[in-house]
């Protein structure tokens, strides 16, 4: 039989658990943040100017432009592309060789890998979104677009493109650990998935066959979520959550396992 104090007990392990790894990684943010961007000059606004100054080059090389398919304004339709592509291409990008500088960290019993990615994705997740929030303001207020049209599938849209792209780096992250031949090719594969992204177009204005390839790429998937949350001439005729969420979990999961794996090779001295 059970007592009902083992339960509670249990409760307040788990919750104390819990408090420990939120501390690991809290300190774990930190570390990034002064290691990536000191303290001198502006030090820590880094976080988010570096790719704010990135989206709005991109945005005003499209302040020219007329109206695209939609009557979407095209600065708003490139800001939204960019900032949310650089979450993406941050988190993989930097998820090469993330062991090797980190590699010190593993002597404390309580950090995991797991940790140490999360924290990075983290910082690459408030950064862009930062960023994107800033310049729509900016936009919003120069009337080129409205508020968000649908709040809760653009928050939707973000979350899981930050889901998306963390799994994706927890396999890049132990793919490239002590392989040099594939840590080569993130770069470019990063640079040749963004025009197949969504980034930069809508599903419907692309012609069949090429239209239904692209439906099966999950990261066209969110931009078609992401637009239809933010602007309100878009539409979710290619929107399909579940599947995302799918791919989502397929890809955690290979993730989860591929870094218990790595961490089994690594022999601390």
């Amino acid at each position: 039989m059970i007592s009902s104090t083992s339960g509670s007990t249990g409760d307040r392990g788990f919750w104390k658990g819990l408090k420990v790894q939120g501390d690991v990684i809290g300190a774990l943010l930190m570390r990034e943040l002064h290691t990536r961007y000191g303290r001198e000059n502006i030090g820590y606004l880094w976080v988010f100017l570096e790719p704010l100054s990135l989206a709005s080059a991109v945005a005003l090389l499209h302040a020219g432009h007329g109206l695209p398919h939609g009557g979407i304004h095209p600065v708003p339709f490139a800001i939204l592309g960019y900032t949310m592509f650089i979450m993406f291409r941050g988190m993989v990008t930097r998820a090469d060789g993330a062991l090797e500088s980190n590699m010190p960290l593993l002597y404390h019993r309580r950090v995991t890998i797991f940790d140490m990615m999360l924290a990075r994705g983290l910082l690459e997740g408030v950064g862009t979104t930062m960023s994107f929030i800033a310049l729509m303001g900016l936009v919003t207020a120069l009337g080129m677009v409205g508020p968000p049209a649908r709040l809760l599938e653009l928050l939707t849209g973000i979350g899981l493109m930050f889901w998306f792209s963390f799994a994706v780096s927890l396999l890049i992250c132990a793919g490239t650990h002590d392989n040099k031949l594939v840590a080569r090719f993130v770069h470019p594969i990063t640079y040749v998935l963004m025009p197949l992204s969504g980034a930069f177009y809508q599903l419907s204005w692309i012609p069949e066959p090429y239209k239904y390839w692209l439906t099966c790429f999950p990261l066209a998937t969110i931009f078609e979520l992401l637009r239809y949350g933010q602007f309100h001439a878009a539409k979710d005729t290619y929107i399909d959550i579940p599947y995302v969420v799918g791919w989502c979990l397929l890809l955690t999961y290979a993730g989860l396992v591929s870094i218990r794996v790595t961490r089994r090779r690594i022999h601390l001295h």
